[in-house]
């Protein structure tokens, strides 16, 4: 990828993923929006033939890990310490949530430029078989 490509992308374009309309870069896209799913996803014919699919999965993915991500921040301080978790482990996780979902946000915004792009360079009807 060239320099100039890489200027032109969103800062919240995956790394992984060429830029679009270059050599492959559907290839990578898809990629990299299987590694985001449970590797049991990786048999299900659908989601590996239409990129489109995969990248809906993805996103759909991505807004429940999120979801649980922000329960488990939001109730950690009610529910660890009756579970025995000392206090210093609870900060810990409570950071660590944080981290997490700010991890996710990035990857789901990341996973909405792909899909915008398969949609503009046709990826949605270049794999309908």
């Amino acid at each position: 990828m060239s320099q100039t490509t890489l200027t032109t992308l969103s800062p919240d374009w995956p790394c992984q993923v060429k830029a679009p309309g270059s050599h492959d870069w559907e290839r990578t896209a898809a990629r990299w929006l299987r590694d985001l799913l449970p590797a049991r996803y990786a048999a299900y014919s659908p989601l590996n033939r239409h990129h489109i699919l995969l990248a809906r999965h993805a996103q759909l993915q991505l807004q429940h890990e999120m979801r649980a991500v922000r329960v488990a921040l939001q109730t950690s301080r009610a529910e660890l310490p009756t579970l025995g978790v000392a206090e210093a482990v609870i900060e810990n996780t409570i950071r660590m949530y944080a981290i997490e979902l700010e991890q996710l946000g990035r990857l789901a915004r990341g996973v909405r430029l792909v899909t915008e792009a398969l949609l503009a360079t046709g990826g949605a009807a270049h794999r309908r078989r």
